[in-house]
């Protein structure tokens, strides 16, 4: 049963300006593996933090830092979530997350299935 969905979408020449405005927010947003990558990827990962918290209904117990964005050998997405974000979307009784991912013409986008039995 689907119990929440999410989307988002960022402007990635904004995203960028705010990001050399603000060079803290790499380490405040971003897990360590993350931190790393090119603008535009940072860009699609961000938009699929966001995009998950809208599928959990809210961002209450939710840590930017515990949601990272890893990718399988084929190249597809996934969550890996840690401390008390897993246990969010745990205790809202979300098995699966399926996440994709999209960066081009300058936006990055991310969409957000969370899949379970609700509690």
């Amino acid at each position: 049963m689907i119990i929440g969905t999410g989307i988002d979408l960022v402007d990635i020449p904004r995203f960028e300006r705010t990001m050399a405005r603000t060079p803290r927010l790499r380490e405040r947003i971003f897990a360590p593996s993350e931190r790393p990558l090119r603008l535009p990827s940072l860009a699609a990962r961000y938009a699929a933090k966001e995009a998950l918290i809208k599928a959990l209904g809210g961002s209450d117990g939710v840590h930017w830092t515990e949601i990272e964005i890893a990718s399988e050998p084929s190249g597809r997405p996934h969550f890996v979530l840690s401390g008390s974000t897993a246990a969010v979307v745990e205790g809202r009784g979300i098995r699966t997350l399926h996440l994709t991912l999209t960066h081009d013409a300058g936006l990055a986008a991310a969409f957000v299935v969370a899949e379970g039995d609700p509690l």
